[in-house]
């Protein structure tokens, strides 16, 4: 009897066990980091830094500290896509940026104003 219950066992303990390890989602060693500058060259407090893979897929916002600095951290190694926005001023995308497992990549986004340079700011918006 207990021949024919062992194989089971161990089975039903693979399974569960590859179950479970398939669900939990690896992070990488790899970080993004830097500093968000506004256009009077000042670290910008709490701007929106979006953060995706090259491909557009996993994004992620964040905000800078009181001394304009991000960290993105657990990053798979990839391409990345960057941007940071703030009062109405954004800057431009930071396209396919490498990171390599255990690297940290240094980063500095600098924000323009929408107004002085419509072209770049998406869609135009009609003001009454």
């Amino acid at each position: 009897m207990r021949c024919r219950l062992l194989p089971v066992i161990v089975a039903a303990t693979l399974c569960w066990a590859g179950g479970s390890l398939a669900q939990t989602p690896k992070k990488g060693g790899a970080t993004l980091a830097g500093v968000v500058l506004g256009h009077n060259g000042k670290p910008v407090e709490h701007a929106a830094v979006v953060c995706q893979s090259s491909a557009g897929i996993s994004p992620r916002v964040l905000y800078t500290d009181a001394n304009g600095r991000f960290n993105i951290t657990g990053l798979r190694q990839d391409n990345y896509d960057l941007k940071a926005t703030a009062n109405g001023f954004y800057s431009d995308w930071e396209k396919n940026i490498v990171v390599r497992n255990g690297q940290t990549r240094e980063l500095t986004l600098r924000l323009v104003n929408r107004d002085a340079n419509p072209e770049r700011s998406g869609p135009a918006v009609l003001k009454p």
